[in-house]
């Protein structure tokens, strides 16, 4: 195996993980250069999704795709052992595997595939997914062609995690943002029914808690209503409270 392919294929792996790469593809490729570069005959890959349901979502042909669904319909096969595991599973020959998975081996055997190579999507204790190699022919795979599937499965890893906590941390920015928006708007409303109803601004926030509660409505929303004149507040009792 030539290096020069192998870095490209490293570089090309890490220029495409960009703050809003394309996940899917990204993963399609991924299953491509495994064909390309480990000498298979086809490639898979099963990620969890947020419920942590392991789900398809990339494969190198569309016979892969179809049997990679049904280790998962079927809840047997050695990507989801691997899955579980976080072990990888390699059968070099699938024909001696049918007492372990029966209907796996089947449908494996229908497809044409003889051989099947899993490896872990790992990092550290966590586990998301599976990398499967097939294979036409029965046979062993190399030893230096496993530890660059698994280096290929270890990159694509780190990139979807740190794709998933961007993602994360965009959620939770943009939530605080909303709730930093929502309060100035909140003391601003106050501030106006201060004004209006000659109350202090504690008691002007209890008379806007009581009437958004009273419409059903949250709180910013009520708040921007009367920040825009489209709301006007009467003198209203306000509903004691504890103090």
């Amino acid at each position: 195996m030539a290096e020069t392919p192998l870095a490209d294929v490293f570089v090309e792996m890490a220029d495409t993980l960009i703050d809003d790469f394309d996940v899917i593809e990204f993963l399609h490729v991924l299953t491509e250069r495994c064909v390309e570069l480990l000498g298979v005959s086809a490639a898979g890959l099963l990620l969890t999704d947020q419920r942590d349901t392991l789900q398809v979502v990339a494969a190198s042909s569309e016979r892969t795709r179809l049997l990679e669904l049904f280790q998962l319909q079927t809840d047997q096969g050695p990507c989801l052992d691997c899955f579980h595991t976080g072990q990888p599973v390699s059968v070099a020959d699938l024909t001696l595997t049918t007492a372990r998975w029966p209907r796996f081996t089947a449908a494996a055997a229908e497809v044409g595939f003889a051989a099947v190579h899993a490896l872990p999507m790992r990092l550290r204790s966590e586990v998301i997914g599976a990398l499967n190699l097939f294979d036409v022919q029965p046979g062993a795979i190399d030893g230096d062609k496993l530890r660059i599937g698994q280096a290929l499965a270890d990159v694509a890893t780190i990139g979807l995690l740190q794709h998933r906590a961007i993602h994360q941390r965009d959620i939770l920015t943009e939530q605080l943002q909303t709730a930093l928006n929502s309060r100035v708007l909140i003391e601003q409303a106050k501030g106006i029914l201060a004004e209006r109803l000659q109350v202090d601004v504690g008691q002007a926030f209890a008379i806007l808690r009581d009437g958004a509660r009273s419409r059903n409505r949250r709180l910013s929303e009520l708040s921007q209503a009367i920040v825009d004149g489209s709301e006007q507040f009467a003198s209203v009792p306000v509903t004691n409270r504890p103090g």
